[in-house]
């Protein structure tokens, strides 16, 4: 018993000095305030599904979507649903831009970017049809 308490003073001076002694204490400036982070911390995680049960959890999602249908409008909605982000930047630089783009972002390895490879090989790249159109 004495050897549990002694190792439990060295934790707790460990503790005191800054150090993480509990797994998910990090934080707490003795051991038994890291244990009760850590305590917590853990209970924390009970997700919200199992607080609300599976049919109130489906509801408050679906509750969610019929208020952001509110503020865009019938549809404002139905069109966010559709956008994609490329097809978005498309627009923003012109077809020839994003192309462009594309053959730069295609030459890129894990050692070199497209850029850096480009002109290694001598690759023209024209950057400024990189600009978004006003």
């Amino acid at each position: 018993m004495a050897s549990g308490q002694q190792e439990r003073s060295e934790l707790d001076r460990m503790a005191r000095e800054g150090e993480t002694v509990v797994p998910g204490g990090t934080g707490g400036k003795s051991l038994e305030a890291q244990e009760h982070l850590a305590d917590g911390r853990s209970r924390g995680g009970e997700t919200r599904k199992e607080q609300l049960g599976e049919e109130g959890y489906r509801e408050m999602g679906h509750k969610g979507g019929e208020t952001r249908k509110e503020q865009l409008g019938e549809e404002g909605y139905r069109e966010m649903g559709r956008s994609r982000g490329g097809q978005t930047r498309r627009e923003q630089m012109g077809e020839e831009g994003y192309s462009e783009m594309g053959r730069k972002g295609g030459l890129s390895t894990n050692d070199e970017s497209g850029g850096e490879r480009a002109a290694r090989e001598g690759i023209d790249i024209d950057e400024s049809k990189f600009k978004t159109k006003s």
